[in-house]
């Protein structure tokens, strides 16, 4: 039966760096906050699960890498999870425990490579899917691989059609066109960004999809990382390397809850689902204020591996 009227929460939280025990832990803590506080639906960020490393250059410059960075990577891809392993249990059973439906930000690992990924569980504890992030942006290509069209989905929920589109992905705009295709309705945006440039793009979203958005960043200190990671000599234990700036955006393109920067927090709202027909009188940007006759989008969701084996 679908829920139309309730709490959504986007937290904005760090990671425990590069140490997932301790940080799926935390989300556990932060899961219960969010039940106390009547949510029906959380958005962590990010790379929550894994950690976000914001300010390592894994010891690589342009045709160079060095020990020390080949150390780093093997340190952070140890706190990567899979999609088969017992991290997903653990969250799935924070899910269920607390009745809220979770989307948070992982480092998926799959064989020798990571991936930024978001996944999904519904407040029974139900794992309903991943996203890989297409496109990541400038020096996130080092340590991320890529995506495809096969992870693009959107949930059919009591809580509304929701999906998730990865920081800057967001300014994708044949990946935005796709999402609302789907009819997204819970617009979910873990990112990294806090500059506050980062507002009013999904300002811009929410009013393009006449959808709610929910975006979700870390608040870190370099005291948050292992001692032997190279950030510079000239940073303190007390340095924020990421500030936050969460918010939770109306269909019409208000801001509901926050911003709110430099420190952790959970923010709230009331995400009334029906409310978006009121948006969509008067924009439909893949209905009525769509023109098929000049633009057309064509989507590839199959999956793009790199061996194929036939069992004759």
């Amino acid at each position: 039966m679908a829920i139309n009227k309730y709490v959504s929460a986007v937290v904005q939280a760090g990671s425990v760096g590069f140490d997932t025990r301790k940080t799926i832990e935390k989300l556990g803590d932060l899961a219960a906050d969010v039940r106390k506080m009547g949510a029906k639906v959380a958005v962590f960020p990010e790379a929550f699960v894994g950690g976000y490393p914001k300010g390592l250059s894994f010891g690589a410059t342009v045709g160079n890498r060095t020990p020390q960075g080949r150390e780093e990577f093997a340190m952070y891809f140890e706190a990567s999870i899979s999609i088969s392993g017992s991290e997903m249990e653990k969250i799935s059973r924070i899910a269920r425990k607390n009745q809220i439906f979770i989307v948070v930000g992982i480092v998926e690992r799959e064989l020798g490579t990571l991936y930024c990924s978001v996944v999904s569980f519904n407040n029974d504890g139900k794992y309903l899917g991943k996203h890989r992030k297409l496109m990541p942006t400038g020096s996130e290509r080092l340590i991320w691989g890529f995506g495809d069209g096969s992870t693009l989905p959107v949930y059919g929920t009591e809580f509304g059609k929701i999906g998730s589109v990865i920081c800057w992905e967001n300014y994708m705009p044949m990946l935005r066109m796709a999402m609302y295709s789907k009819g997204i309705e819970i617009y979910c945006a873990p990112t990294a960004d806090g500059r506050k440039t980062w507002i009013p793009s999904m300002q811009m979203i929410a009013l393009e999809g006449r959808c709610f958005v929910l975006t979700s960043n870390q608040v870190t200190r370099r005291r948050d990382y292992p001692k032997s990671c190279e950030f510079g000599s000239d940073i303190s234990p007390d340095t924020i390397l990421m500030n936050g700036g969460s918010c939770i955006i109306s269909p019409l393109g208000e801001i509901l809850a926050g911003p709110i920067y430099d420190k952790e927090t959970i923010l709230t709202a009331e995400v009334d689902v029906g409310k978006i027909a009121n948006g969509k009188y008067d924009f439909d940007v893949v209905g009525h204020y769509s023109r098929p006759d000049i633009f057309k989008l064509e989507i590839d969701e199959s999956s793009k591996n790199p061996t194929e084996i036939k069992d004759d």
